[in-house]
């Protein structure tokens, strides 16, 4: 027998552990190589672990749900062995958290296993487990199979059962209807939002955070990027978007102001030689934010294909733990969810952050005259233990400026 042991991967060092997700396949079934066999999630992705060599899953050393640490062994895979038929049981009894340790010991083997919320659900309104369904896991009894026990209409003999069964069950299952028409789930939190949720507070609690808030007109990029967007994307391959020119913007803003580019590190204040840009990107688990590494080095080209692959692979839960660590500066922008208006929250150890929102025709005065013009507000928030008003206020003008003449841009003025 050639066992071969299935690890977690080397963590970052930003991320003390993981969580393993769920298990794609069952111990004794036949594993190929580079078959996904689990999902960690850190709290900045979603990792997939795959079989270090064909063979059969042998054993599973932790539990869906269970916390790891790097370099855990998880599970081991037999590279000789004959595929039999899947155990139930995956994870070894002593590390397999069941989910009601004094029950399971108590009950009958054939007893199926209840969710702690489907058991406390089933107590309330009055239903026997043996007359759920289970979906889950090996047959599990989960809340959701409660729930639509619930929304389903009772047999007509069941009324006819209550008045012979114990008295108090006849009230229990008066409150099932509006437990049905009114459903909660208690769901735990993913390791991403347990993380977003504790660097927002960090950043409200740590930071003096101010915002400064400007108006640009988009006519000029607008009419650049109509003019050049076809051959732009003929040459390069990609569509000409706008991001790219609320980075440049952003860049120029920065070189100009490098105090908006610096950090806080305990009593010492960091200036970054480099200019490393997240762009907050939505995700089905929550909002990421990958690094545009050297902005200040990419053309208008490079930008937006990454921009691209970055927002492509977030949804697909692509993005590696290196694209989302590190960042001098950050760039979220609203407006593609129709936000006109809002006050974004720096991202720790970042001292700034810019907010951009729609874009949408209005009223302004120009030269006297009142006109439509297509406008955006701009927002930056900046820490004010490291950022006076006034470099606040001027480098939100300097993106201002550029984009109101993106010539400033292509010549670096």
């Amino acid at each position: 027998m050639s066992i071969v042991e299935v690890k977690v991967p080397e963590l970052s060092e930003s991320v003390s552990e993981a969580s393993l997700i769920e298990w794609k396949k069952k111990v004794g079934e036949p594993v190929k190589a580079d078959e996904i066999l689990i999902e960690i999630e850190t709290d900045k992705i979603v990792l997939e672990i795959p079989s270090p060599a064909d063979g059969v899953l042998s054993s599973i050393e932790r539990p869906n749900g269970a916390s790891v640490l790097s370099d855990q062994l998880i599970a081991t895979v037999d590279t000789e062995a004959v595929a039999s038929a899947p155990k139930e049981e995956a994870p070894k009894a002593e590390e397999a958290a069941p989910v009601r340790p004094a029950a399971q010991t108590a009950a009958a083997p054939k007893a199926p296993t209840v969710m702690p919320a489907a058991e406390k659900l089933m107590a309330n309104s009055g239903i026997d487990a043996a007359a759920v369904a289970g979906t889950g896991l090996g047959g599990r009894i989960t809340k959701q199979d409660v729930l639509s026990m619930l929304k389903t209409p009772a047999p007509a003999a069941k009324p006819e059962v209550k008045p012979a069964a114990k008295p108090a069950a006849a009230p229990r299952a008066e409150l099932s209807p509006a437990l049905g028409d009114r459903p909660e789930q208690r769901v735990p939190m993913s390791r991403l939002r347990v993380r977003v949720a504790e660097r927002l507070v960090q950043s409200q609690s740590d930071c003096a955070i101010l915002t400064t808030f400007n108006e640009v007109n988009m006519a000029p990029v607008m009419a650049l990027r109509a003019k050049y967007k076809e051959s732009f994307e003929k040459k390069y391959g990609i569509k000409l978007g706008f991001m790219s020119f609320f980075v440049k913007a952003a860049v120029h803003a920065l070189k100009q102001f490098p105090i908006i580019n610096a950090s806080i590190e305990g009593s010492d204040i960091i200036y970054h030689g480099y200019i490393d840009i997240g762009i907050a990107v939505g995700s089905p688990r929550g909002l990421v934010v990958p690094v545009l590494r050297d902005a200040d080095q990419k053309s208008f080209a490079q930008i937006e294909r990454e921009i691209a692959d970055f927002a492509a692979r977030a949804k697909s839960g692509k993005l590696t733990l290196e694209e989302l660590t590190g960042g001098t500066f950050t760039i979220s922008n609203g407006g593609v969810y129709g936000s006109l208006f809002s006050t974004p929250i720096i991202n720790p150890p970042q001292s700034a952050i810019l907010g951009v929102h729609g874009t949408k025709p209005r009223p302004v005065a120009e030269n006297g005259e009142v006109v439509i013009r297509p406008m955006n507000y701009l927002a930056m928030s900046y820490d004010h233990r490291l950022i006076d008003g006034k470099e606040a206020v001027l480098a939100l003008v300097a993106m201002c400026d550029a984009l109101e003449d993106p010539a400033r841009l292509l010549l670096d003025l």
